[in-house]
């Protein structure tokens, strides 16, 4: 991928604030405390007719004993390695800091295009204080920027796409979206690093390590599609910081934007109220499901292990037991490529669209053979089926009295369809309608 924009500093200064600008929403979480961003977090931006990527980093700390400073830093060099350009970015407000005058040290033995921008300048009078930062020594103009009004920006901008080919950078919109989500701590970026091969997502033993939504393309084997890494999903009265409340919000909105959710569950621990509560808000939003029991590489396995396991996942998720549950270990890589088959396979089932006529003679034979019960003396007729043009499965049954078929036999119709169509791990939805 070409043309591609990163944003570096030490923490606190601004740059997911510039990042949010820059690619025109808010997907990068703000707050006023340091650390908050941890991975790389990739946007797509246009100016003057050049699309470019753009990379937010963490905040920059050299020699820190901290887990998450030390794994950040680790992240900040692959974005400077990955970057076409370079923005350094300093706080005016605070001045110069050891923290700043370290990392330019670090800049200044790389040969690309480094851009040093003094954030917060809200007045003219900042300009002036603007003018020390000369002294870290990074070749090039100065820009003068505030990345919460905008001013400075397309100043930046105009001089950052003259470094650009017009290479046209593909679209990802066409893309199947699939979202890994779960509970914290049950390995959701170490399975998106297996997957991948390399550590494009912090690990740690601490819960809640993943903060923003991260967006990864995987072209491998034959396959094409993103796959998006969420913050772990907590209940609501246990989430105390304003920046967990982000994450959460973030997490929930990628699987409603997502085609199929990968959700993983701790061996460990089994399914828990937790993540049946995010296996039933994947099933409310329409989601593909397929059910990955991470960490079995840790679990006392006999011949019966894996059976009794699934059975008790079964009878817990249920009425929706149409699922693939697959045994899996983020360490060891065992059974991610059959995951991944697995989850390629919900997203063919649930784009899958069914032929009117196949779909009349098969069901109508089915309903001949088990017709609704009848309500008050009165008789219900399905007349025809068809399959209604919504991105989840929904199928309309025209009949003379909708009102009084009930659940049971809307049940019952769903289980016919299963069977004679393939819809694992799809969630399906029957509608009657009057005729």
């Amino acid at each position: 991928m070409s043309n591609i924009v990163a944003i570096v500093g030490r923490p606190n200064v601004g740059k997911s604030t510039l990042f949010n600008r820059l690619i025109g929403t808010r997907k990068a979480i703000v707050n006023e405390e340091s650390g908050v961003t941890r991975d790389r977090n990739y946007g797509k931006s246009l100016w003057n007719g050049k699309e470019f990527s753009v990379i937010d980093t963490g905040g920059y700390v050299s020699k820190s004993d901290d887990i998450f400073e030390e794994e950040i830093n680790k992240q900040v060099l692959l974005a400077l390695d990955e970057a076409d350009v370079i923005l350094f970015m300093v706080d005016t407000e605070i001045g110069i800091t050891d923290l700043d005058q370290n990392f330019a040290r670090l800049l200044r033995n790389i040969e690309k295009p480094i851009y040093l921008v003094a954030n917060k300048v809200d007045t003219n009078e900042r300009i002036y204080d603007a003018q020390e930062f000369y002294r870290l020594g990074i070749k090039g103009e100065l820009f003068c920027i505030s990345s919460a009004n905008g001013a400075g920006t397309g100043e930046l901008l105009d001089q950052i796409v003259t470094n650009f080919k017009d290479d046209v950078v593909e679209s990802t919109d066409h893309l199947p979206r699939i979202t890994i989500v779960g509970r914290p701590n049950v390995g959701k970026s170490s399975t998106i690093n297996a997957l991948i091969g390399e550590e494009r997502n912090i690990v740690t033993d601490v819960a809640g390590t993943t903060r923003d939504s991260l967006y990864t393309r995987y072209n491998r084997f034959g396959y094409d599609f993103l796959l998006i890494d969420t913050a772990g999903l907590r209940k609501k009265a246990k989430v105390s910081e304003d920046v967990e409340f982000y994450s959460v919000m973030r997490s929930v909105r990628a699987i409603e934007e997502s085609d199929v959710c990968m959700l993983l569950i701790d061996a460990t621990r089994g399914m828990e109220a937790q993540d049946l509560n995010i296996f039933h808000l994947i099933e409310r939003n329409r989601k593909g499901i397929v059910i990955l029991v991470n960490k079995w590489d840790l679990i006392e396995k006999d011949g019966k292990t894996t059976i009794a396991y699934e059975k008790e996942l079964r009878e817990k998720i249920a009425p929706f037991r149409d699922v693939d549950i697959i045994f899996t270990s983020a360490l060891t890589k065992q059974r991610l490529l059959k995951a991944l088959e697995a989850t390629i396979k919900v997203y063919e089932n649930r784009t899958q669209k069914l032929k009117t006529s196949e779909l009349n003679r098969i069901m109508l034979e089915a309903i001949e053979n088990y017709p609704p019960p009848s309500v008050k003396g009165k008789y219900v007729k399905i007349k025809y089926i068809t399959q209604l043009p919504t991105h989840a499965p929904s199928f309309a049954f025209y009949c003379n009295l909708p009102q009084y078929v009930k659940d049971p036999y809307k049940r019952f119709l769903e289980n016919k369809i299963r069977e004679n169509w393939n819809f694992t791990g799809v969630p399906i939805q029957i509608f009657m309608r009057k005729k």
